[in-house]
């Protein structure tokens, strides 16, 4: 077990490069098994849940290894394959790309409910609803997802609520279905743009994405020998735009879309942080007077969720009251317990946390409760006075490619130990 021990209270200073999407790498590796060869994907962060799907294509029977550190070759040729137990997906939440790939690949799937973080329940209905209306019979026996279809045959699709893994998995089972499929109020989140643009790459017809109604002509068949480059992860590159505000730093984050961050970026100009915006780089010059906000999480382009625990955690910072409200998840607000633990004034009311400013933080051991939490807790320790020692750090290996060394590299004390 590893964990990371910060000695807090130095400004983040100097330029960080931001890697591939992780919520975009964990759909993208998952489509290439629709083609009956290989793909190229480029800019893929070095993250755990890459190495974990990398594992299960290889135990499905799929050629997956990495061409450089990130450029990763994907052949699907000698795919054998369509069953995923749950030991190969107990760790990984995104591992319901399966169902929808290999649908399309075989016209059957079978694969165990998966893991992944957890802040609240998160079916998979919309998913089965959108499989059913391709034509799918779906059967759930002892934890394992059963979906088979004669044929799958394109269907308008109307999601219930807006979800970004449904979206996702109905694009990939129906890019070779018979006819059109009409999905409505579809997620419009940067990462399923990524992904139809690589189906789009290998011969698929997706039109839409991007906005509440993606329509799909389906094709015969895909073709391989294509290249995709990853988008930049908007998370990865909030996280270290939330760092440098926290620490009153001075950091240039290069490759972004900064389009991608304009919710983020709008709320951090309401509380005093300047930011400059040139090109694919964002410069984040903090402030020793945070001012007070409310925010929202909301489906995108709306403020991210998964940017509710690092600003939560600036917000301890500020001046007066602030509020976060939870608009996806109801568990989000396990990590509020470890930042109490610093000498953080929060109170949770259902779905909504208040926020008291305190003129300090302290050094003291935390844990990850999930993913984002993670990066909350080490930022956390980043502005805290004293030393912090963050454990669970695995969860951050999940989404953060060399988390550690890119803060060292903008001065941060930070040190990975084998605990």
């Amino acid at each position: 077990m590893s964990k990371l021990v910060i000695k807090g209270g130095i400004p983040l200073k100097g330029e960080v490069s931001i890697s591939g999407a992780k919520n975009s790498v964990v759909a993208v590796i998952p489509a290439a098994i629709l083609v009956d060869g290989p793909c190229r994907i480029e800019n893929v962060p070095e993250i755990s849940d890459v190495k974990i799907l990398m594992n299960i294509l290889n135990e499905l029977g799929a050629q997956i290894n990495f061409e450089d550190n990130n450029t990763l070759v994907v052949n699907s040729q000698y795919l054998k394959s369509n069953t995923a137990t749950y030991d190969m997906v107990k760790s990984l939440r995104a591992s319901y790309y399966l169902l929808g790939a290999l649908l399309g690949r075989f016209k059957k799937a079978e694969v165990a409910f998966p893991g992944g973080c957890d802040f609240g329940y998160r079916p998979i209905d919309q998913h089965i609803k959108g499989f059913e209306a391709l034509g799918a019979k779906v059967e759930i026996d002892h934890g394992i997802v059963k979906i088979e279809a004669e044929r799958l045959v394109g269907s308008k699709i109307y999601m219930d609520v807006v979800s970004v893994g449904a979206t996702i998995n109905i694009m990939l089972a129906a890019v070779k279905a018979e006819g059109t499929t009409i999905i409505e109020n579809a997620a419009k989140e940067p990462h399923v743009v990524d992904v139809a643009n690589f189906l789009n790459a290998m011969g698929a017809n997706i039109k839409g994405a991007g906005t509440d109604v993606i329509k799909i002509k389906g094709v015969p068949v895909l073709s391989g020998g294509v290249s995709h480059s990853v988008t930049p992860d908007m998370i990865e590159a909030g996280t270290f735009m939330i760092a440098a505000a926290a620490t009153a730093g001075d950091v240039i984050i290069r490759n972004v879309i900064p389009k991608h961050l304009e919710s983020l970026s709008a709320k951090l100009i309401e509380m005093g942080i300047n930011i400059h915006i040139d090109g694919d780089w964002i410069r984040v010059t903090g402030t020793d007077e945070i001012q007070r906000v409310n925010i929202k999480t909301l489906p995108y382009p709306g403020f991210p969720t998964d940017l509710h625990p690092p600003i939560s955690l600036l917000l301890c910072l500020g001046n007066g009251t602030s509020t976060v409200t939870e608009g996806i998840w109801d568990q989000r607000f396990q990590y509020v317990d470890e930042l109490k633990r610093m000498g953080a004034l929060i109170k949770v009311e259902g779905r909504i946390a208040v926020i008291e400013g305190v003129q300090k933080l302290s050094g003291a051991p935390v844990k990850a409760m999930d993913l984002r939490a993670g990066a909350a807790m080490v930022i956390a320790g980043l502005v805290a006075e004293g030393e912090t020692e963050v454990y669970n750090i695995s969860y951050v290996d999940r989404g953060y490619e060399n988390f550690e060394n890119k803060l060292q590299s903008l001065g941060a004390k930070i040190t990975r130990v084998e605990d």
